[in-house]
């Protein structure tokens, strides 16, 4: 992949959403046993959205950069668009309004001295700062344990995405619900996408991923976003085996395009006694290798 065409993914966007919505789901009438297209057609989704049938066949083909704010949000009621999807068709169209459109700083590489101070600050919880390639660009002692299988790739930084996709007997075993996590980082490498299409190191991830991994051309098909939540994860570690994790993930405002993440888990529970574990696993290595 040598770049990312902003009018190719508004269409397969548009599409991919259009066809999944039945028309009962819209309330509209299904007419007939044999419709020629999957989910609602074209002028359905102009009606549902009140504009022309013209107007949206043109908004589909890939041009977004003249539709305001209030007919991007009837186009997304109309196609039942969550806040994630909602988000991208804005950023898609926002890319779309200016010639080349606009452009974001570059995504880093490195964190401030500061922000490493802020998660060696964090002793009793694996915490760590990525941006939204999933590059892994700091992380504090608890969470260089935890994450030792995606940091045991030579590359850096080191990418979980490559993890996921390129060593999949390797995430599989780190990884319980590693179908989902699969999914989630192919939709949020979307969503970057849709926020950032100039940004090369993603346009050569995305190409890299794609040229060598059959699973992430499927589900980079699929269209699908997700936006960087909080939530659950649950971890196999080869040393502390299970751990099922709370996931806080903050946005950075001071460097845009950076998220810390910090995982934890409630007292008295076994995933808080194994990160204890972990922690005193961790703290040996390292007395190990100043010995």
């Amino acid at each position: 992949m040598t770049k990312i065409d902003l009018r190719t993914e508004i269409k397969e966007f548009l599409r991919s959403r259009r066809a999944r919505i039945a028309p009962e789901r819209a309330g509209l009438p299904a007419y007939g046993g044999n419709r020629r297209v999957k989910g609602l057609r074209r002028e359905e989704v102009a009606l549902l959205a009140g504009v022309s049938v013209d107007y949206y066949v043109r908004m589909e083909r890939g041009s977004l950069g003249g539709a305001s704010d209030g007919v991007l949000d009837a186009v997304a009621a109309a196609l039942h668009l969550d806040e994630a999807e909602r988000d991208h068709l804005f950023h898609l169209a926002r890319q779309s309004r200016a010639p080349g459109g606009p452009r974001r700083r570059r995504p880093a590489t490195t964190v401030r001295p500061a922000l490493q101070r802020v998660l060696d600050a964090v002793t009793d919880a694996p915490a760590w700062i990525c941006n939204g390639r999933y590059d892994v660009l700091a992380v504090n002692h608890l969470a260089r344990a935890l994450y030792a299988p995606v940091l045991a790739d030579p590359r850096r930084p080191a990418n979980t995405a490559r993890f996921v996709y390129l060593e999949p007997e390797a995430a599989e075993a780190f990884f319980v619900d590693y179908d989902r996590i699969a999914g989630d980082v192919a939709a949020k490498l979307r969503m970057e996408a849709g926020r950032n299409p100039h940004d090369e190191q993603l346009i050569a991830l995305v190409g890299e991923l794609s040229t060598r991994s059959d699973l992430f051309r499927q589900r980079w098909a699929a269209q699908d976003v997700r936006l960087h939540r909080s939530g659950h994860k649950r971890l196999h570690h080869p040393v502390v085996g299970r751990l099922d994790l709370d996931v806080e993930s903050m946005e950075l405002p001071a460097d845009p395009g950076l998220l810390l993440n910090v995982y934890t888990a409630p007292a008295g529970t076994a995933t808080a006694d194994g990160l204890a574990l972990l922690a005193s696993w961790a703290a040996g290595h390292v007395l190990e290798g100043r010995s």
